[in-house]
């Protein structure tokens, strides 16, 4: 196949569009790779895959934007984003709440103890 060939394949503009959206493709699986990971050498090193890829996105998204290629989307009302942030921080919140009470039955501490606390048996060789 030719340089001809390619061009009559699919038009620069279609073919912009395609890479653009592989690159949101391949954010969403980096930053799923990201949080499924328990090494933190590989999620070091997703996290930084993803860093690229979200810039590389955003130059293509300009140059195409620029060029008349993609249009910027109509800005949301500020209503519309404050309310969308409140819901956020509200999950946020829940979750937190949610969270600590759950892992609050792991520590040792979770529970009032009924008796007073007594000094330890053995000091430390160092203080801090």
């Amino acid at each position: 196949m030719n340089q001809t060939d390619i061009h009559e394949l699919l038009p620069q503009n279609d073919l912009l569009k395609s890479i653009l959206a592989d690159l949101r493709r391949t954010v969403r699986e980096y930053t799923t790779a990201t949080t499924e990971s328990s090494c933190p050498a590989i999620r070091q090193m997703f996290t930084e895959l993803t860093n690229s890829t979200l810039r590389l996105q955003g130059t293509l998204y300009e140059l195409m934007k620029h060029q008349g290629i993609y249009s910027a989307p109509a800005p949301a009302p500020r209503q519309l984003l404050d309310k969308k942030l409140q819901d956020a921080e509200k999950t946020q919140q829940e979750l937190r709440q949610f969270t600590e009470r759950r892992t609050s039955r792991w520590t040792p501490h979770a529970h009032q103890a009924n008796v007073e606390e007594h000094q330890p048996n053995v000091l430390p060789p160092y203080s801090i």
